[in-house]
């Protein structure tokens, strides 16, 4: 029996793992309503198929792919459906959220009667045959994701309760988006002070390893900065009493908002970042 998976939404995460599903044999549908001509076209390369809004909770597994702000509204627009449903779907969320976010939606889907599934992706997007992105899945019903495994997707459930996969991903996130974001402050913190070149010379002397790292993930960056702002600030969430870690990821998620604004203006602080990129490339 042909397994049937609803993916929202099909921005570049979402539509890349429902296009590996269909590539193994899954039916995946989106909802396009409300979304752009980059999101049409994402859906129709990876062959997932427009649905409409009340076939979403028609189908074995329901898997939130969002920017981590919309997670908890989606959930909430989803439970009368879900309620409502005959397929009696599992419903994972997979967003870059914080544990307490996780407990919220998981709170709202309970009393619809539908399995909720906590679960946090690590890696890009997955692309031709390679391995793609793990998915890590902790809660009760965690173990109802395994046959995705089947269909391609590399599913790590956990011991541990609804929070754990989301704590296991925004501590991932806080280490590598945290390490971009500080690279990216400094490199325009030494344009602003006249040392580029000279941090550009010393990174490429001492820290070969670094200046290679940097340029690739600062590259990639800026077109996704106004979605790591949430992140950060989830992780800010995530850091509960520990005033200072909460602090820290606040400042962060306003630098990456600042930058994902100025990303969309062609703006100086993308130039420069983007300058940073090649200069550390030409160096290596």
């Amino acid at each position: 029996m042909t397994i049937t998976v609803s993916v929202i939404a099909p921005g570049a995460m979402g539509a890349a793992i429902g296009g590996r599903l269909v590539r193994h044999g899954a039916t995946v549908q989106t909802l396009l309503e409300g979304r752009g001509p980059d999101s049409a076209a994402r859906a129709e390369h990876f062959g997932l198929r427009p649905a409409a809004i009340g076939a979403i909770a028609e189908a074995d597994f329901v898997l939130s792919v969002l920017p981590p702000a919309n997670a908890v509204e989606l959930a909430e627009s989803l439970v009368p459906l879900l309620a409502e449903s005959t397929a009696d779907p599992v419903y994972a969320d997979c967003n870059a959220v914080s544990p307490q976010t996780a407990q919220r939606v998981a709170a709202i889907i309970g009393p619809t009667g539908r399995r909720f599934v906590d679960a946090g992706i690590v890696g890009g997007p997955p692309g031709g045959d390679g391995p793609g992105p793990r998915i890590y899945a902790s809660g009760e019903h965690a173990h109802l994701l395994q046959p995705l495994i089947g269909l391609g997707l590399d599913i790590r459930v956990m011991d541990g309760p609804v929070g754990a996969a989301s704590a296991m991903k925004l501590s991932y996130a806080g280490i590598t988006k945290g390490c971009t974001a500080i690279g990216s402050a400094l490199a325009l913190a030494a344009r602003r002070h006249g040392t580029f070149e000279a941090l550009v010379a010393e990174l490429r002397h001492s820290q070969p390893a670094l200046s290679a790292w940097l340029a690739g993930v600062i590259g990639r960056m800026p077109a996704k900065a106004y979605r790591f702002a949430g992140e950060m600030e989830e992780i800010a969430e995530f850091a509960g009493d520990d005033a200072a870690m909460a602090e820290a990821f606040t400042g962060l998620a306003a630098l990456y908002a600042r930058i994902g604004e100025d990303e969309a203006a062609d703006g100086a602080e993308t130039a420069a970042l983007n300058r940073f990129v090649e200069s550390l490339k030409q160096s290596a």
